[in-house]
C-alpha cells in the first residue's frame, strides 16, 4: 500500500473503522445535464442509495415505480420489487454500452448500471482502494488555483465496476481526496473533472456530501459549462 493511500485512509477514519462498517445508506440527490442527454431528466434525484463496502453493491429506491428499486452489482444490474421479485434484468451489463458516447440515449437498466457504478466508486472510497486486484501508486503532484495536490493513481482490476479503470485521485494537505480525473470508458472516453467536498464524521467514517463533475480540456483543466452531474447527499446512515 502507498505511503499516500495510507494517509487517505486516515484522514477518513482509519481501515479499522472503515472494515467494520457494511453499509452506507443516504439520501441521493442527482442534478446536471447528463440524465436529459440520456433521456431519463430527474430521474434518481431524491432517492434512498445503499451502498455496500464488504463486496461491490448498490440499490437505489424508488426506481420509476414506488414498489421498485436497483439492484446492482460488477456483473448484474436488476429492477426489482419490494419482495424480492425481478421485474427486468440484464448480465454482463457493460457490453451494452458498446459504441456509446456522452449523447447516447440509456435504457432504465443502462441507468441503473451507471449510477450504481458510480455511487459504489465514490461511496465506498478509500476501503474499496484496498480490495484485491486494485493498484495504486503515487503520480506527480499538481497545482490548481494556489493549491498543490499529491495524486493517487488507481487502476481497478476486471471483476470491478467502475467508470474508468484507471483514475487520478487528487489529495489536500489534509489527506482528503478534492478531485478525482478519470474518462468515462462506456460513454466513448468521455474525459472527466470531479470535484468533491463537503466531507462529514459520520459514526466515525469520513464521507463527502457534494460532488460536481465537468467535463475535462486537454490540459486537465474543467471545461465549466455545462455541469454533467452533481450529487448531493442527505441523511448519511453507517451500518
Amino acid at each position: 500500500m502507498s505511503d499516500l493511500l495510507a494517509t487517505v485512509l486516515d484522514a477518513y477514519g482509519g481501515r479499522a473503522r472503515w472494515e467494520e462498517a457494511d453499509r452506507i445508506t443516504a439520501r441521493q440527490f442527482f442534478g446536471g445535464a447528463l440524465w436529459g442527454l440520456k433521456g431519463h431528466p430527474g430521474a434518481l434525484d431524491d432517492v434512498e442509495v445503499i451502498v455496500g463496502l464488504k463486496r461491490e453493491f448498490v440499490s437505489q429506491k424508488p426506481f420509476f415505480d414506488a414498489d421498485h428499486h436497483t439492484s446492482f452489482t460488477a456483473d448484474r444490474v436488476a429492477v426489482e420489487t419490494s419482495d424480492g421479485d425481478v421485474v427486468e434484468e440484464l448480465t454482463d451489463p457493460r457490453a451494452s454500452f458498446a459504441g456509446h458516447d456522452l449523447t447516447t440515449p440509456w435504457t432504465r437498466l443502462q441507468l441503473a448500471y451507471f449510477s450504481g457504478s458510480a455511487m459504489w466508486t465514490y461511496l465506498a472510497e478509500p476501503i474499496s482502494l484496498t480490495f484485491p486486484g486494485v493498484r495504486t501508486e503515487e503520480i506527480d503532484p499538481f497545482t490548481e488555483d494556489g493549491e498543490k495536490y499529491r495524486r493517487l493513481r488507481v487502476v481497478f482490476p476486471d471483476d470491478i465496476a467502475t467508470l474508468s479503470t484507471e483514475q487520478v485521485l487528487y489529495v489536500d494537505g489534509d489527506g482528503l481526496i478534492r478531485r478525482r480525473d478519470y474518462d468515462v470508458e462506456i460513454a466513448g472516453n468521455t474525459p472527466g473533472a470531479h470535484f468533491i467536498s463537503g466531507h462529514q464524521e459520520v459514526d466515525g467514517l469520513v464521507i463527502p456530501t457534494t460532488r460536481e463533475i465537468y467535463s475535462r480540456d486537454e490540459n486537465g483543466h474543467k471545461v465549466p459549462d455545462p455541469l454533467v452531474v452533481s450529487v448531493r447527499l442527505e441523511d448519511i446512515r453507517v451500518s
